[in-house]
């Protein structure tokens, strides 16, 4: 966008004069110097904007050189106003009530609709036979094009930021974590591309316990770039780090030529980056990128991190559905397992009474007797199960009690990692009792070591990684990444309490191959059903 600076004009100044006053002013002003007997005139012909005067019958009795400049239709179409406007000016346009002479106020456009002014139209009046008569009008023409595009650019981006942070209930209740991201994602390609003129963009989200910058979103960017490491830092980590660590936006105009900037979109030639602010606070930062060098200004800037806003708004929304969903599962899951205690207690102790005085019951009220004790173990067992939501899963007695082997698991390697040993041993014997080979970790380092060790003595790779996503070492992307590298033909199942994914490993992973997600806490019967899709 090219940058115009405001005129001054100076009338009747000496040269000493006009000489101080450019030295002074002349790098905010552009000086224009007029003699003094067309002072007047001077001013008008200097002025940014169309001046031109008409008679009540169309005729252009003065225009300046602005107005002169305009094409033939603008011309035609603000003569025409002046004539329309001239009945309506007698009788107002010098009533004191109204301050002064009346202005009216009109938009015109060019032909192609490429250019619009608004164009002020007011009378010149004078007296005849003690009437006040419509004598001259005039009207400044004033080009408006940047401001209306501007104006529209910042209602599409209102619209499209109320489109990101608008969750319809009806869309999203059946929708899990990822499914709601991915929602997100698409809805944020679009506006990015269409709003930002993008021929590429990638989101980053700050990891609050390393400062690692952690991919969320990105559309066009190179597989080899999607593994790079970058950190909040303001040094080291590219333009990205940068924008981050500082909380200020960076336009890189030319990539060749620019120290900060690390390779992105191939053939990228400008790149855009702005934080992404929940309140004062940096959560992470946008990246949009260009193959046109000097592609963004600082318009753009101010239109990206209005959008950037939206984004993170939209983020953090999605963060606090799951989290108050955890909350609300164990809160619910708590007072249900108070309500029943008490009602179950007293079971128990009826039970224990029957026991106690029914020794010379038959074998056959005994063992109702027992039956019914045991049902009640078992249920406080499972609702206490359900409270603990990710830390257990479902289905567990009848999965475990199933020792019948299945066809299609029986010889099928499989690397299971989950820092939680409930959960870990529970999928072993699950799968081990159908027929699986099982490898059992405790973290996402030691998965990947045992990748690692496995590619380099030749040995046939796993069939199938269970792994968790949050891990205290390494994440679920950083295991599905392992397995991609060292075996691209193994099958990855991920799993996560109710969608929790701090990393954004699900989105990262769904977008490079991964198929199978399960949220805590989920019936064994449903890891099951994907190993078995996973191994056919």
């Amino acid at each position: 966008m090219v940058k115009t600076q405001p005129k001054l004009v100076l009338v009747g100044a000496s040269p000493e004069e006009t000489a101080q006053l450019k030295e002074t002013l002349g790098d905010r002003y552009e000086i224009v110097v007029q003699p003094d007997e067309s002072s007047v005139a001077a001013v008008l012909k200097a002025l940014g904007e169309g001046v031109c005067i008409v008679s009540p019958d169309g005729d252009v009795l003065w225009s300046n050189e602005y107005f002169e400049q305009l094409d033939d239709t603008v011309q035609r179409r603000v003569n025409a106003l002046c004539v329309q406007s001239a009945d309506a000016i007698p009788g107002v346009s010098h009533d004191p009530a109204q301050g002064g002479a009346m202005v009216t106020k009109h938009r015109v456009n060019s032909d192609e609709g490429i250019r619009s002014f608004d164009v002020y139209i007011t009378g010149i009046a004078r007296v005849e036979d003690d009437e006040l008569r419509t004598g001259r009008i005039a009207a400044i023409v004033r080009d408006v094009t940047i401001a209306q595009r501007t104006q529209q650019k910042m209602d599409a981006i209102d619209r499209a930021g109320f489109e990101l942070v608008r969750m319809d209930v009806d869309q999203i209740k059946e929708m899990n974590a990822l499914e709601r991201l991915q929602l997100l994602e698409k809805r944020v390609i679009k506006y990015s591309h269409e709003l930002l003129r993008s021929d590429h963009f990638v989101i980053f989200l700050t990891d609050q316990k390393t400062n690692k910058l952690q991919l969320v979103m990105q559309s066009g960017l190179p597989e080899e770039i999607q593994d790079l490491d970058l950190y909040q830092e303001a040094e080291g980590s590219g333009i990205s780090g940068h924008v981050a660590k500082t909380g200020e936006s960076y336009i890189c105009y030319d990539t060749l030529t620019d120290d900060r900037f690390l390779p992105g979109l191939t053939g990228a030639r400008s790149s855009l980056t702005v934080p992404l602010r929940v309140s004062d606070k940096v959560i992470g930062i946008m990246d949009i990128e260009s193959q046109q060098p000097g592609a963004f200004d600082d318009q753009d800037r101010q239109f990206a991190e209005i959008f950037g806003r939206y984004i993170a708004m939209a983020l953090h929304m999605l963060q606090l559905l799951v989290t108050e969903r955890t909350a609300t599962n164990q809160t619910v899951s708590g007072r249900f397992e108070g309500e029943i205690n008490e009602p179950l207690e007293d079971i128990v102790h009826e039970i224990d009474w029957l026991k106690e005085h029914q020794k010379t019951a038959d074998p056959e009220t005994a063992r109702h007797i027992d039956r019914i004790l045991s049902d009640v173990t078992s249920i406080k067992e499972r609702v206490k199960c359900v409270s603990e939501g990710p830390q257990n899963l479902l289905g567990v007695d009848e999965a475990l009690t199933q020792r019948e082997q299945d066809p299609l698991f029986i010889g099928k390697r499989v690397l299971i990692a989950d820092d939680n040993p409930k959960i870990r041993k529970i999928i072993g014997d699950v799968l081990r009792h159908r027929g699986c080979e099982t490898t059992i970790v405790s973290d996402g380092a030691k998965a990947i070591e045992v990748l690692r060790e496995l590619k380099a003595s030749g040995d046939d790779a796993f069939d199938l990684v269970v792994s968790d996503i949050q891990m205290p070492d390494r994440n679920g992307y950083e295991v599905f990444s392992a397995v991609r590298r060292s075996s691209p033909e193994t099958q990855v199942i991920l799993m996560t309490g109710f969608g929790y994914d701090p990393h954004h490993s699900i989105v990262r992973a769904s977008q490079e191959g991964l198929k199978s997600v399960l949220f805590k806490p989920f019936e064994i019967e449903l890891l099951l059903t994907q190993v078995r899709e996973a191994f056919s």
